[in-house]
């Protein structure tokens, strides 16, 4: 008996042994090579009609809700012939939805779904009724409550585009195709001649965000309740955005604070602004890059999106350049404006998972592709040829092997590597070649 105790000892020391040594080699391996899909970046999803057409939806995608992409446009033409004001949700049955501003008159708000944002399918008309009568029926935007109660705020005018006030409908059951939606709840405590209300939920409290359309200033009131009575907290210029603005939409960031984007009509731009303090105080406004001046009233979902590291690509010979993109060229500089041009997200190979592909955060789809031996910045076109120029296989550093060097997945005798300060795909001989080929990544 005493043998066997003494067996299993030095068995299990055995084990533990080679326990230790195993996950020594595994924190090697995972700082020599970091892992492509340990984080998960958030996506924002941009619907809006645009200045040159409020017969077509667009969508853009964005990883930082700063810089966006074209996704799809046009995306959808509805029965209707008109689409202003599109406003997105994903919903339990795994669709995206959209409602919309059908007319410039009538008492009617539209819905259609897609299963992938690219694709979309007329659902429905959905006719509003109250005691007296809708003239107007404009800029409705999905509320979904705490409770699970799916709600559309919606802006109604008893005639000649005067006197919006917000109204509150909301579904019966969860098949938005079918069931019956409630009548129009007036939102107490926001006054007549009130539009574009959007509102936002934290704790028990409601945030409606409204412009007067009067004053022309986008205003603020807040409630214990949905319906109200909601009691204003800003008004007048109260956060800074001046006047002529409206279409307010709020999405959260990924670092707890609130993001409003609004439609300044009057100067034909867009802006956006940020508050860190539950509503308190904003920052300036700030144009959205590339749209500002095109997009028109528009909504944001913010969704988990696919796995991949945001990173930096530092040269190992040339320290303090970096990767990035200019004009759809891919170089190395060491002064980049905007700094979003040097980050990348380091995704599974498009061709095969167990390489890497890198997107560009602020040009959502679009990737470094091998083009002839140059690497450019190229919109994924989901073609196989797409996919083998843009994979890549991550090997040790050539120069060091704690920093990482790039070979191409078809052919891996080739690497990226800058030349003349031009990124290129070329084979590597020398030891110069070699430190040409190297880089770090630096995680953002």
């Amino acid at each position: 008996m005493l043998m066997k105790r003494k067996d299993k000892a030095q068995r299990w020391i055995s084990n533990k042994a080679a326990l230790i040594v195993t996950l020594a080699l595994l924190l090697i391996f995972t700082t020599l090579f970091p892992s492509t899909v340990k984080a998960t970046t958030s996506v924002y999803t941009m619907t809006a009609f645009t200045n040159t057409s409020e017969s077509n939806m667009y969508i853009y995608e964005s990883y930082n809700a700063t810089h966006y992409g074209l996704l799809k446009g046009p995306a959808y033409t509805p029965p209707s012939n008109l689409i202003r004001d599109p406003s997105i949700m994903k919903h339990t049955d795994g669709l995206y939805y959209v409602v919309y501003t059908t007319n410039w008159s009538g008492n009617t708000v539209g819905i259609a779904s897609s299963p992938d944002k690219m694709n979309w399918t007329f659902v429905r008309n959905i006719t509003l009724s109250t005691p007296t009568p809708i003239a107007h029926t404009w800029a409705p935007e999905w509320f979904k409550d705490t409770n699970g109660s799916v709600n559309i705020i919606v802006s109604l005018s008893p005639g000649n585009y005067e006197n919006f006030k917000p109204y509150v409908i909301t579904a019966s059951n969860s098949n938005l195709a079918s069931t019956s939606w409630s009548a129009p709840t007036v939102l107490a405590g926001i006054a007549p001649n009130y539009i574009d209300t959007f509102v936002v939920k934290t704790g028990s409290t409601y945030h409606a965000f409204t412009k007067n359309e009067t004053t022309k200033y986008i205003e603020y009131a807040t409630s214990n309740s949905l319906t109200g009575p909601y009691t204003f907290k800003g008004t007048g210029d109260w956060a800074g955005w001046g006047s002529w603005v409206e279409g307010p939409a709020l999405v959260q960031l990924d670092n707890g604070s609130w993001r409003m984007y609004f439609d300044g009509y009057a100067d034909h731009k867009y802006y956006y602004s940020d508050s860190a303090n539950n509503f308190q105080s904003w920052t300036a406004k700030q144009e959205i890059a590339g749209l500002s001046g095109m997009v028109r009233h528009m909504t944001v979902l913010k969704e988990a999106g696919q796995p991949g590291d945001i990173r930096k690509l530092e040269s190992f010979n040339v320290p303090g350049s970096f990767i990035r993109h200019y004009n759809y060229q891919a170089r190395i500089d060491s002064s980049i404006s905007p700094a979003e041009d040097a980050q990348f997200r380091i995704v599974p190979g498009l061709a095969n998972t167990s390489g890497i592909s890198f997107e560009a955060i602020n040009y959502p789809g679009y990737f470094l592709r091998n083009n002839n031996g140059n690497i450019l910045l190229v919109k994924n076109d989901g073609s196989a040829a797409f996919r083998n120029d843009a994979t890549f296989k991550r090997v040790n550093g050539l120069a060091n092997a704690s920093w990482s060097s790039y070979a191409s997945f078809t052919n891996p005798n080739l690497y990226l590597r800058h030349y003349d300060n031009i990124l290129r795909l070329q084979p590597v001989v020398t030891t110069l070649d070699k430190q040409d080929a190297t880089f770090r990544e630096i995680a953002q």
